[in-house]
């Protein structure tokens, strides 16, 4: 049932015309022109406003290097074969690599939602069924499969990542191996998605360690650790792989919408260190691609040399340990938009659809609408809450570790992995791009705590939340 809604739902929103789907911010490039891909001519602004459903396709050798080193590209390959194969040579329709993204997301739901009913009861099967669709199907999520935006594959490598442990858990299958197999490849493409991710290979090596108290399964706890191993380095490669260019931008969002930021004397503050001029406070809100005037070009060598040589992530670590109160107000402005999962700077419909410039959709957006209005934005308010369901989930694997069983276990290294990801992803985004595209940047964080929300309404239906014996009570 929740495959068949999240089916409607999502291919109304991404294929009925007028089509739905994430406009350009700039960002597209990074996806578009290493696989072969190039805008069309067209009248309309082809940035924020209106979404782009076609693109040119190279003709001949391709020089574009890519910009980034991202596992998204096989996504954007396997749309382009399939585009070729069922449209045109020439021109590619974005409702291909759509599509690509819909078929794994199905799968994902499916994998989802058998973990979290498994064994079927009834009436309550179907209750969590409903909260899986009211969550993962909101259009917040699924708008992003028709943009080149790395998030798509984000958010469903986390839900196969996810359901692969509590499948895992709740001993769905016989054998433990192609589960445990779609665990780490999916969090390995998870990882591999975006260079900011490269942390989270720390958060996904706590769920990992779940795995090692699986029964019958000693001969292969070192084929385990040899995939934590692989986290690991999936994720030292994908943070290695930052060029110059890219360093350099976060650097300079970092600085310009984070240490300038929340203070009522940014100069004095940067002064006070000596190695910058506080005349660079004047570039406090300014993007590095500027959409506006700059009184100083953030890509030019005066900055390079002035600024960004003498600006690291370890002096942004050592000025905010000097300006605490600095970095708290920061975080509590993060942590107001830790549940916003749309995209509010750019429009969700294509240009000639009856919609205005930048429009956005409301089509099945409760959720998400919900959790942005409502969720406190306070950071100390997210730190209380990742405590909370992490105790509540320990005490289920103190019993489970006492009584030889292992899904409490599992449970707990779940919850407490991604409790890590919703506490530290607002962290990582302001150190690394200050409050630049925070919903983005912060995409994790809200995916994190949704997965664990659902896993704590299915076990409080199911009546397993601290007693996780099979069997129990069933629905007649």
């Amino acid at each position: 049932m929740a495959v068949i809604l999240a089916a409607i739902l999502s291919c109304v929103l991404l294929f009925v015309p007028p089509i739905n789907g994430l406009a350009d911010n700039g960002d597209f490039y990074r996806a578009t022109l290493s696989n072969g891909l190039y805008r069309l001519p067209s009248h309309v602004n082809q940035y924020l406003d209106y979404v782009i459903p076609k693109f040119g396709i190279y003709q001949y050798f391709n020089e574009n290097k890519a910009v980034v080193l991202t596992s998204q590209s096989l996504f954007v390959r396997a749309a382009i074969l399939l585009n070729k194969l069922f449209y045109s040579h020439t021109v590619f329709d974005i409702r291909f690599l759509g599509a690509i993204y819909e078929a794994f997301y199905l799968g994902a739901i499916y994998l989802l939602t058998k973990s979290l009913v498994y064994p079927f009861r009834k009436g309550r099967s179907y209750a969590v069924a409903l909260i899986v669709v009211f969550v993962f199907a909101d259009s917040s999520f699924t708008l992003y499969f028709n943009s080149f935006f790395g998030e798509p594959e984000m958010f469903i490598a986390a839900l196969y990542s996810f359901a692969a442990v509590m499948l895992l858990a709740r001993h769905c299958y016989q054998r433990n191996w192609p589960s445990v197999v779609l665990f780490f490849v999916s969090t390995i493409f998870l990882i591999t998605s975006k260079q900011q991710n490269a942390p989270l290979a720390l958060s996904y090596m706590v769920v990992a360690a779940g795995l090692l108290f699986l029964p019958h399964f000693k001969a292969r706890k070192l084929a385990i650790m040899l995939g934590m191993g692989t986290l690991a380095a999936s994720g030292v490669i994908i943070y290695a792989s930052i060029n110059t260019d890219f360093n350099n931008y976060n650097l300079y969002q970092s600085f310009s919408h984070g240490v300038l930021m929340e203070t009522s004397d940014p100069s004095h503050k940067i002064a006070k260190d000596g190695q910058m001029s506080e005349r660079f406070a004047l570039m406090r809100s300014q993007d590095y691609y500027a959409k506006t005037f700059d009184p100083v070009k953030p890509t030019g060598k005066f900055v390079e040399n002035h600024l960004l040589n003498h600006y690291s992530m370890g002096w942004v670590l050592k000025y905010y340990a000097k300006n605490h109160r600095q970095f708290l107000n920061l975080m509590d402005l993060a942590s107001k938009d830790v549940m916003i999962t749309q995209v509010k700077a750019v429009g969700d419909y294509p240009a000639n659809s009856g919609h205005r410039a930048g429009e956005q959709t409301k089509f099945f957006t409760l959720y998400s609408t919900y959790m942005g209005a409502f969720f406190p934005g306070k950071f100390a308010f997210i730190c209380l809450l990742a405590v909370v369901f992490s105790a509540v989930y320990a005490v289920s694997a103190y019993l489970d570790f006492k009584a030889g069983r292992t899904m409490g276990i599992l449970r707990f290294c779940q919850v407490a992995g991604l409790m890590t990801i919703f506490v530290f992803v607002p962290f990582i985004a302001i150190i690394g791009d200050g409050d630049a595209d925070l919903a983005k940047h912060m995409f994790m964080a809200p995916v994190s705590l949704d997965l664990v929300l659902v896993l704590f309404a299915s076990d409080m239906l199911n009546h397993r939340l601290w007693l996780t014996e099979e069997g129990g009570e069933t629905d007649e």
